[in-house]
Parts: C-alpha cells; sequence; structure tokens
C-alpha cells in the first residue's frame, strides 16, 4: 500500500454525509467571510486526496456515521477521487483570494462548491465523477484507471 492511497471502492453514503458538511462548511465561510474557514476547507479536501478517509477527520466521522445508519453503497474510488481533487483546487483558491481581500471571488467560489456539492449530498450526482468519466470516454483517462466506469459510465457520475 501506497503512502498516497485512496480506496478503490468508497461508500457513495458516507462521500454524500461529507458533502453535506461541505455545504454547510461553504456556506458558513459565505456567511461569516472567516478568513480560515476556506482554508479548513482546502485542508480536509487535501487530506481526502492524498489519503481517502485515513487522515481526514470529517471523512472519519462520514464514515462511521454512514456505516450505523445505512448499508452500505461502494462505488468506483477513482471518480471520487478526482472530484476531491477539484475541491481541492477550488478551496485553496479561495482561501487564497479570502486572505487577500478578494471577497467576490472567493465567495463565488465558495458558491459554486456549494452548490456542486449539494447536487452529491441531496441527489446523489457527482459532477467531478461526471466529469471523469467525460474525460475517460474522450481518452483523457485511461480506461483502465476505472474499468468500471468505462464499461458503464453513468458509474461514474454517481447516478
Amino acid at each position: 500500500m501506497s503512502i498516497f492511497s485512496f480506496p478503490e471502492r468508497v461508500n457513495e453514503r458516507a462521500a454524500r454525509l461529507v458533502a453535506g458538511a461541505v455545504v454547510l462548511l461553504s456556506l458558513t465561510a459565505l456567511v461569516t467571510h472567516a478568513v480560515w474557514l476556506p482554508a479548513v476547507l482546502a485542508i480536509g479536501f487535501g487530506l481526502r486526496v492524498g489519503w481517502g478517509p485515513r487522515f481526514s477527520p470529517l471523512a472519519k466521522a462520514a464514515v462511521g456515521l454512514a456505516g450505523r445508519l445505512w448499508p452500505p453503497v461502494l462505488v468506483p474510488g477513482r471518480p471520487k477521487r478526482f472530484a476531491q481533487g477539484i475541491g481541492l483546487v477550488v478551496t485553496t483558491i479561495a482561501a487564497v483570494t479570502r486572505a487577500t481581500e478578494l471577497h467576490l471571488v472567493s465567495d463565488a467560489l465558495l458558491a459554486t462548491l456549494a452548490v456542486f456539492a449539494t447536487l452529491e449530498s441531496v441527489f446523489a450526482f457527482c459532477f467531478g465523477c461526471w466529469i471523469f468519466g467525460r474525460l475517460q470516454a474522450l481518452g483523457w483517462i485511461a480506461a483502465d484507471h476505472c474499468e468500471v466506469c468505462a464499461v458503464e459510465p453513468t458509474v461514474a457520475s454517481g447516478s
């Protein structure tokens, strides 16, 4: 196992709980204009991109809670990691722009993040996973990166 490993399969219900928390944190950052909150979001995304739920307190809590509430629904991990990577980029830029007082830019990024995290949390539609599937269909991501997604493109979209 690599130090930067990510699960091949993830519990979609836990991912949806994480997305719900991201919605709440993003909206809180928008309302309070807290300089530190976008940075906390970025750190969380970084932990999840690098190690899945192993070191992310939010992901660990979501995995534990989802496991107690519902039977798992396993989906491919690579599209979810890709989506987390998009979240990392967005929140890092939001953190930098918030710290440099470019509030309009950070607010737009946080609002966009809240919209897409809501789609994941409420409707089980992962936009980052959908992008992963489209890139794979175009050949920009090798088919062996997610063989399930290559056979069933709707799996990568979370729908």
